[in-house]
């Protein structure tokens, strides 16, 4: 627009000008090497402009002929141009849709027109990780690296097939490269981190954390969560060897997350060892009215040392006073009164959750309060129940099922990953890597274990020297109570028949020395006297319940005329019996109250 009014402007004022000569006559003189020329004003101005209009041709068309060349490379080579970025531009889409053949050759055209273009390498690198060709995907990302311009999508590729192929350690350097040399790639700086932490590299994870925070990759209280966690794994890494740091770790983890269980169970551990109860109390305190956990349970119950389990039991009525309502509290008061052997106050505690479906830690808790007040029946049914009732809450991270907190999860490697929930599925155990016996037993100290051994080898060597009839006498339960020991399936109890002769009680006894299984009985020996079954779980396991004499539900069984059937699981599920009174509780008192808990 511009240049058409000024184009416009000129021509008026030429016509003007011719105008205003010609209006103006005049005769124009020269003189030059003999020559005289002599003209009118207007015709001699026109003539003028017209050698320089002349002039200004013949420089052009010299200019248009002397830069053709140029001019026509300059053409070819934006040509070329155009056709290898279009190359670009498809061979990006065929990698996008998978197409091999298409991505390989406009990887060809682009390398020919375009050698140089970093769009190019990336262009050819990944065509290679279409192919599945790893080493040469790998040349193109190292050639790469020689660029300025494109060294960090080279390290970033290098880094990718690194931790394709598993080399978390060539990953680890590829991603500090990527930091130390541009901090604020947020790929890098997550990956390093995360790398760090599955190394269990704390100090430098905390650094690498820092980078994070300070370059908005994070924001404020991801970053302070993840310090937490950070500083109470490695808390508890030097809990025994250097205690005062632990300490100090578990503390500042606290203050950046007050409802971090593993930390405050750290910190109140570590208090109560160096005497100071009150405040391990009411670390624990703060963190329960926060996030109730079986762990704080324990650590809170045994923070003051020498307490009795009755003490202990108000203890943890005082703990579970802060969080009304909570399963959490009830369970706890619950275990504390059968360690204190108060089966009134833990069946109390257990009452508002027993409706409905409880949990299994529920159902082994009653088994123990009813096999501790004597009802043997009702003690097998809820070891029943205890098989089939919906799994407790349990660490959960990305599908994996812990019995304790892990700061980073195994199957991702993510931070903080960990949740206290209740597993998904109703049914089975906390760790699916163990098989439901396993479970359903909690571990017993060494010395108890040693002792179980030592009897059974001597209750062994006594049977083997002993006479049949004086090991029927020894081992047999009395007669018409029958206890029959299966894995949990239902077994056929019938009475004996009463004949006139009396040898059938010896016959029976010669009997439990068999090694026919529960199963055998149900399907082969269904007639066969049942004191040799009640023999055989007597010798086997020595339970409470064949010392028992089989139990209140075992007793009808063989009272009735006609044939029950008793589900009776082989071990009772987190219930390794009521102790005898002699047993000394300082021993195991702790380790029963921390299992039960924590399973």
């Amino acid at each position: 627009m511009t240049r058409i009014l000024f184009f416009t402007l000129f021509v008026i004022a030429a016509a003007l000008g011719l105008a205003w000569l010609a209006d103006r006559p005049g005769t124009i003189s020269i003189e030059w090497l003999g020559y005289q020329i002599e003209t009118s004003a207007f015709v001699g101005v026109v003539a003028v402009a017209l050698f320089v209009a002349t002039l200004i041709l013949i420089y052009s068309v010299l200019r248009y002929i002397w830069t053709r060349p140029a001019a026509v490379a300059a053409h070819m080579r934006q040509r070329k141009q155009k056709q290898g970025f279009d190359a670009l531009s498809r061979g990006l889409v065929a990698i996008g849709v998978g197409d091999r053949a298409q991505a390989q050759r406009y990887a060809g055209v682009a390398q020919r027109t375009l050698p140089r273009e970093p769009l190019t390498a990336l262009l050819k690198a990944q065509t290679a990780q279409l192919k599945g060709d790893d080493a040469a995907a790998r040349r193109s990302f190292e050639g790469m690296l020689d660029n300025q311009d494109t060294e960090l999508l080279g390290v970033r590729g290098l880094f990718l097939e690194a931790k394709r192929a598993g080399d978390e350690a060539a990953a680890l350097v590829l991603a500090q490269k990527a930091v130390d040399r541009n901090p604020k790639l947020a790929w890098g700086v997550s990956a390093l981190f995360d790398l760090q932490a599955r190394e269990g590299d704390w100090d430098q994870a905390l650094n690498t954390l820092a980078i994070a925070r300070q370059n908005g990759h994070v924001d404020s209280p991801t970053a302070n969560r993840r310090r937490a966690v950070l500083l109470t794994a490695e808390a508890r890494e030097t809990e025994h060897s250097d205690p005062n740091k632990a300490l100090i770790l578990a503390n500042e983890a606290l203050r950046l997350a007050p409802s971090l269980v593993p930390a405050a169970e750290i910190a109140g551990r570590l208090l109560a060892s160096k005497g100071e109860v009150r405040s391990a109390s009411r670390q624990i305190l703060r963190t329960w009215s926060l996030s109730p956990h079986p762990d704080l349970a324990v650590a809170y119950a045994f923070a003051k040392p020498g307490l009795s389990p009755k003490d202990r039991l108000k203890r943890v009525e005082y703990l579970a006073k802060q969080t009304p309502g909570d399963v959490e509290g009830a369970v706890a008061i619950a275990q504390a009164a059968v360690d204190a052997r108060d089966w009134d106050r833990a069946r109390e505690a257990l009452n508002p959750y027993l409706e409905g479906a409880p949990s299994a830690r529920i159902c082994t808790l009653m088994a123990r309060i009813e096999g501790g007040s004597g009802d043997k029946g009702r003690e097998r049914e809820w070891l029943a129940r205890a098989l089939r009732a919906p799994r407790d809450r349990a660490w959960i991270a990305d599908g994996y099922i812990s019995d304790r907190w892990l700061p980073v999860s195994p199957v991702t490697g993510l931070v903080d990953a960990f949740e206290w929930r209740a597993p998904a599925d109703a049914i089975g155990r906390p760790d699916e890597t163990l098989q439901i016996d396993e479970w359903t037993e909690p571990p017993r100290d060494a010395s108890a274990m040693v002792r179980d051994n030592q009897e059974a080898s001597a209750s062994t060597e006594r049977d083997q020297a002993s006479p049949s009839g004086q090991k029927a006498e020894a081992t047999a339960p009395p007669k018409d109570e029958t206890v029959i020991e299966g894995t949990a399936t239902e077994v056929a109890v019938t009475e004996p028949e009463k004949g006139p002769d009396d040898k059938r009680d010896a016959e029976g006894a010669r009997t439990s020395t068999g090694e026919s299984t529960a199963a055998d009985l149900d399907t082969n020996e269904k007639n066969e006297s049942v004191g040799s079954a009640g023999s055989r779980s007597s010798a086997r396991d020595g339970s409470a319940l064949s010392r028992d004499g089989g139990g209140a539900a075992t007793q009808a069984a063989a009272d009735g005329d006609r044939p029950s059937a008793i589900l009776v699981p082989r071990r009772a599920p987190d219930d390794p019996g009521v102790a005898p009174d002699s047993e000394d509780e300082s021993e195991v008192s702790l380790q029963r109250f921390r299992s039960a808990h924590i399973r």
